[in-house]
This record gives C-alpha cells, structure tokens and sequence, in this order.
C-alpha cells in the first residue's frame, strides 16, 4: 500500500467524522430514498449493510424503508478472512468482533454466503467517480466478492458514502472489486449495464 493511498486514507476518514450530526442524518435519510430507488432495488430476497463505524453514512433509514419480502443483513467476520451475512433486525442481539464492530450474534454455520445476496451496500471511505472505492484497507470486501471479477451479476456491490468522500482518481489494485453503482445524499451513479 503506497503512502499516497495511506495519507489519502486518513484525511478522507479525518474529513467524515467532522461532518455534523444534523448533516448526517439528514445525509444518511437522502441516502435511503437514493438506495431505494434505484432501478435494481431488489422487491424480495436478501440485501447486506454494515453497522456505522468510525463517522461512516448510517443505514438505519434504507433498512427500515425496505419493503416487507426484503430481508436485510449484516456483515459477520469468518475465520477464512471472508465475510459472511446473518440477518439482522433492531433489537437483535450483537457483539463486537475483533474491530469493535457490532455484528449480529449467530451460529457460523448459519451465515448467509455472498452468492446468497441480491443487493450489497458497501462502506466506504472514498470513492471515484468511475466505480473504484477506496475501502478501510483490510480487503475483506474485496476478498468476499472476488467471484465478481469474471463478469457482473447478483448481488449487486453498490458504494455508499457522503458525497464529499468523491476523489478525482483512485489508483487501483488488481484484487480490487469495482462497484456496480455508487449512491450518496445527492445522487446515484450507475457503472454497469444493470437489469431495469
């Protein structure tokens, strides 16, 4: 990882937790009508989110919008470096795993693989405007949906972020996943010929 990608890391992540409370909720409920209708939104099946850490744009206001046949999941962290998805609920029990991030408290062989998901909201701490996404560094998204790299299919990587985590350019790394699409408080941006 060069210094650039490092230094350009800890601005960006610097920058979102200085953003105002007021301007976060309101940010994360314009996000929410942004995810729900995009044109791939899938009616029924599963989609993941994440618990908000460390200033990320919350979910709370997509998860409670989705329709009723939608069930949605969060990310739980596998002994093989993989991510695995447990349905989740308010109120359902977490704990927090090695990173301090709430994940729901499940049995492993109960998860949810990705190939299981239909739609995904990938964290970010910023992003470009051809469908790179510069992640926390850890690789765990980009690990779990390496089977995205031989063609475009479900479930559907979608970034989200604040509009100010835009950069002119990421330089990108061969492991790295490309979104399909990116959505914001402002707007949506589509990478791939996606299903109407």
């Amino acid at each position: 990882m060069t210094t650039d990608r490092i230094s350009l890391r800890q601005r960006l992540r610097r920058e979102r937790r200085a953003i105002p409370a007021v301007e976060r909720i309101a940010a994360a409920e314009a996000l929410a009508r942004q995810l729900l209708t995009l044109r791939f939104a899938p009616p029924r099946g599963n989609v993941a989110g994440y618990w908000a850490v460390d200033g990320e744009i919350g979910l709370h206001a997509w998860q409670l919008g989705l329709p009723p046949q939608v069930r949605y999941c969060l990310p739980v962290l596998r002994d093989d470096g993989l991510l695995g998805f447990a349905p989740w609920r308010p109120g359902d029990a977490l704990a927090s795993n090695r990173f301090g991030i709430p994940e729901p408290v499940t049995e492993p062989g109960s998860l949810l693989a990705a190939t299981d998901l239909d739609l995904v909201a990938l964290p970010l701490v910023g992003y470009a405007d051809d469908g790179h996404r510069l992640g926390m560094g850890g690789g765990w998204y980009d690990r779990t949906f390496a089977f995205r790299h031989d063609a475009p299919a479900p479930p559907w990587l979608v970034g989200v972020g604040f509009s100010s985590q835009q950069v002119d350019g990421l330089a990108c790394e061969s492991w790295d996943v490309r979104l399909d699409a990116l959505c914001n408080e402002r707007e949506s941006l589509l990478f791939e010929d996606l299903p109407a």
